[in-house]
C-alpha cells in the first residue's frame, strides 16, 4: 500500500496486519469458495477476533472506534484476496451503522456484538422485484398491529439472502403515493415465521451469492423499527454515503492486484525475442490503468475522510461508487487480456471480473450515482431525476 495523507502510520500498521491474515487464511479458498458457494463462517469469526468487522463502531456495540478510513484500509486487503468475501465486512459495517444510529440500544445491541464478532450476518433487504434504482417506489407492506408490525412481500436480489441471520427491511407503511415519505426500516431475525429464501445462479460473487427473501405475515415487535416510522427511507438511506466509499477501495483493490501480478507477468514472458514489457502496445494501457486506479482510490478513501471528519460526502462518495466499479472491470480485463489464453481459463484473473462486475449493478447503477452527483452539485429541485 502506498503511503498518502489519509494513512497515518496506525492505519498502515491495520493494513499490514489485515493483509497478512488476507493472505494466509483468506486467499487460499478464493476459487474454491466460488465453486462451493460457502462463505466459510468459521473464517468469519477469525476476522471478527482480530478485530476486522467494523473497527469504525464504538466500543459499546463491540467495534473499536478506529473510525471509517480504518473499516476501508481493512476492506481492501480482505478484497484483494476474495472480493466475494470482503462482502461481509461491507455488509457489516453499512448495516452496522445503521442499526447502532437509528436501533434502539436493548434491541440493536446483541446483535451488533455477534457482528463485529462475526458470529452473525446482517443483509439489508431493499430491492424488489418491480424495481431496484427506484428504491423509494416499495410495494412491501409493514403494518401495525398493536405492539408489533406484520410484514407481507418479497425483496429480490438480495446478497446474502439465504445465508443472513437478521435483515435490515424497508417496506411501506404509509401510501403509495407519498412515496419515500412513506417507508419504514425494521430489522427483521431470519428465523422469524413466515420468512422463506431462494438462492439465484449469479455470474460472480457467488460464495456471498444473492436471492429472494419472502415474507408472508411475518410478526416483528415494534421495537424493532430502525428511525421514525414513515422515515425509514429518508434518514436510514443516508448510510450508503458510507458504504459507497468501500465499494470502490474494494473494487479497486482487486484491480490492484491484478496490475502488479501483469506487471510482474509481462517482464517474464517472451515474445519476438523480447519480454512482453518490451512493447509499448502492452505497456501503455497498463500504465495508463496504473494511474487512474490511484487516483480513484485517493478519491474513495478522500470521501471516508470526510465521514470521519463530520463533512459533506455525498457527491464523493457517488463518485466512487460508479468510477471504482467500473474502472477495475476494465482494469481487470485489461490484466486478462495480457495473460492471453491464460487469463481466460477458469482461474484468478476470470473470476475477479465476474466478481467486480456485480458492483456496477448492486447497491446503486451508475446512472443514479451521477444523479445524486449532479444533485449535490446543482441543488435537488434543479435535478428532480
Amino acid at each position: 500500500m502506498n503511503p498518502n495523507p489519509y494513512i497515518d502510520e496506525d492505519l498502515q500498521a491495520l493494513a499490514d496486519t489485515a493483509r497478512r491474515f488476507a493472505e494466509e487464511r483468506v486467499k487460499p479458498g478464493f476459487l474454491e469458495r466460488d465453486k462451493t458457494r460457502d462463505l466459510d463462517r468459521v473464517l468469519l469469526r477469525e476476522m471478527g477476533e482480530l478485530g476486522f468487522i467494523c473497527p469504525e463502531l464504538p466500543e459499546q456495540y463491540g467495534g473499536l472506534g478506529l473510525g471509517c478510513l480504518a473499516a476501508g484500509v481493512i476492506h481492501e486487503e480482505i478484497a484483494r484476496a476474495d472480493l466475494s468475501f470482503s462482502y461481509l465486512n461491507l455488509l457489516a459495517s453499512l448495516n452496522g451503522q445503521i442499526l447502532s444510529k437509528y436501533g434502539k440500544p436493548e434491541v440493536v445491541g446483541p446483535w451488533l456484538h455477534k457482528l463485529t464478532r462475526g458470529e452473525a450476518i446482517c443483509c439489508i433487504a431493499l430491492t424488489e422485484p418491480r424495481g431496484g434504482s427506484d428504491a423509494a417506489n416499495l410495494r412491501l407492506r409493514i403494518e401495525r398491529d398493536g405492539d408489533f408490525y406484520v410484514i407481507n412481500g418479497e425483496k429480490t436480489s438480495i446478497s446474502a439472502a439465504d445465508q443472513a441471520d437478521i435483515a435490515v427491511v424497508f417496506g411501506r407503511t404509509g401510501q403509495p403515493e407519498d412515496g419515500a415519505h412513506g417507508v419504514t426500516a425494521v430489522m427483521v431475525p431470519m428465523d422469524s415465521p413466515g420468512i422463506t429464501t431462494s438462492r439465484f445462479d449469479c455470474h460472480g460473487q457467488r460464495a456471498i451469492g444473492r436471492g429472494s427473501i419472502f415474507f408472508e405475515n411475518v410478526r416483528v415487535p415494534v421495537t424493532h423499527r430502525l428511525g421514525d416510522e414513515n422515515k425509514g427511507f429518508v434518514q436510514v438511506m443516508h448510510g450508503f454515503d458510507f458504504s459507497r466509499s468501500l465499494i470502490g477501495l474494494q473494487c479497486l483493490a482487486v484491480a490492484r492486484v491484478a496490475l502488479e501480478e501483469t506487471w510482474e507477468y509481462i517482464t517474464q514472458r517472451q515474445a519476438f525475442g523480447q519480454p512482453l514489457s518490451a512493447f509499448q502496445g502492452v505497456t501503455h494501457p497498463l500504465a495508463q490503468y496504473d494511474t487512474e486506479v490511484e487516483g480513484a482510490r485517493l478519491l474513495c478513501l478522500q470521501g471516508l475522510w470526510l465521514k470521519d471528519k463530520g463533512l459533506p460526502h455525498t457527491a464523493e462518495a457517488g463518485m466512487a461508487k460508479w468510477w471504482g466499479p467500473k474502472l477495475s472491470y476494465d482494469v481487470i480485463h485489461q490484466c486478462l487480456l495480457c495473460f492471453g489464453h491464460g487469463g481466460y481459463d477458469r482461474g484468478l484473473m476470470e473470476q475477479r471480473l465476474r466478481d467486480v462486475l456485480g458492483f456496477q449493478i448492486g447497491d446503486g447503477t451508475a446512472q443514479i450515482m451521477k444523479t445524486i452527483i449532479a444533485r449535490a452539485r446543482a441543488g435537488r429541485k434543479f435535478v428532480p431525476a
